[in-house]
């Protein structure tokens, strides 16, 4: 389909092609993590809305853990990030960009190799990679970060980003700024204060 029909069939129905879209992007984030041997659900056989432990075995596993606030800031910020970019492009278009940066991430960190760089990580040792249905709630999560941002004042996203992210720290020892550094460049220091030394 060339541009010029998918922009059109976009002004025709926008809400359609983008739901059509974002549900394209879960099937092949789910048929990926399928692919790469990630558990449909938790092998401990339930499904739990909440999991509170952020270093227990079954963290990523559920529906949602400490972590998926992180997902929701990616929301937040994916919009922020593609508004400044591309400030015209429609809602919609924007919407199934920051669905798919996140399902991108999502597979991308389901690799072994990301795994593996994950569990050099004090509080991730144990992980072995998010289940289906904790990757595809982490991906709604960014999807209502998104409307939050989009929906928000520009100064309400921003304190929000700072507020939870002070609040992941304090709770859990860990937020979104720490596991991108520990990702990139792990700090013995910052391992050592997230075990609590």
């Amino acid at each position: 389909m060339s541009e010029n029909r998918l922009l059109a069939a976009y002004r025709q129905r926008p809400v359609a092609v983008t739901a059509f879209c974002v549900l394209a992007i879960l099937a092949i984030q789910a048929f990926f993590l399928k692919f790469m041997g990630q558990t449909t659900i938790c092998d401990c056989g339930t499904v739990k809305l909440w999991y509170s432990d952020p270093s227990g075995p079954e963290t990523s596993q559920h529906i949602g853990d400490w972590y998926t606030y992180s997902h929701f800031l990616h929301g937040l910020l994916f919009y922020g990030l593609i508004w400044l970019v591309a400030p015209r492009m429609p809602v919609g278009y924007r919407l199934a960009l920051a669905v798919g940066l996140e399902a991108a991430w999502e597979m991308a960190e389901n690799t072994p190799m990301v795994i593996n760089r994950y569990r050099e990580s004090a509080l991730a040792q144990g992980y072995y990679g998010d289940s289906v249905i904790n990757s595809l709630s982490d991906t709604f999560a960014t999807i209502v970060g998104f409307f939050f941002a989009r929906l928000s004042p520009l100064w309400l996203s921003v304190l929000l980003v700072v507020a939870t992210e002070i609040f992941m720290a304090v709770m859990i020892r860990d937020n979104l700024t720490l596991n991108i550094l520990q990702l990139v460049y792990p700090s013995q220091a910052i391992s050592n204060w997230q075990l609590g030394g």
